[in-house]
């Protein structure tokens, strides 16, 4: 089955989970110029209650939240959204972390700070989405 081309008709649902204003914008304006419809919430109870009303076809996932571990959170997502990809974020990166995000569901984990080439790598790989970038 061939996957729909993402236009601004027909947008790529992306979510943020993350608490540090800094990586929600950074995220934000990387992927803004491109046919994404994106949502950011801070916490997982906020981002509980957004996914019993959207289901999002990426997720921007940090470990560390202040109400848990989105490592955790990845259990859940796959239950009730198998088709979501989660893309884990997290400044603590050490390889057991790696290891336990991708063993618990994550498709791809990227450590901070990641640079805007692996964001658009990531999403490439997940979403089939091509980025058409310009060189200077």
């Amino acid at each position: 089955m061939e996957q729909a081309a993402h236009t601004p008709q027909n947008p790529l649902k992306i979510l943020i989970i993350d608490d540090e204003g800094d990586t929600c914008f950074l995220l934000q304006s990387l992927l803004k110029e491109e046919p994404f419809e994106i949502e950011h919430v801070n916490t997982l109870g906020q981002a509980d209650i957004f996914l019993k009303e959207e289901t999002p076809s990426l997720i921007f996932l940090d470990n560390r939240l202040p109400d848990g571990l989105g490592m955790n959170f990845i259990a859940d997502i796959r239950k009730h959204y198998p088709l979501t990809k989660i893309i884990m974020i997290t400044g603590y990166s050490a390889g057991s972390d790696r290891k336990k995000a991708l063993t618990k569901g994550a498709d791809i984990f990227l450590p901070k700070p990641f640079t805007r080439q692996q964001v658009y790598s990531s999403v490439e790989e997940l979403t089939g989405f091509h980025f058409n970038l310009k060189t200077a």
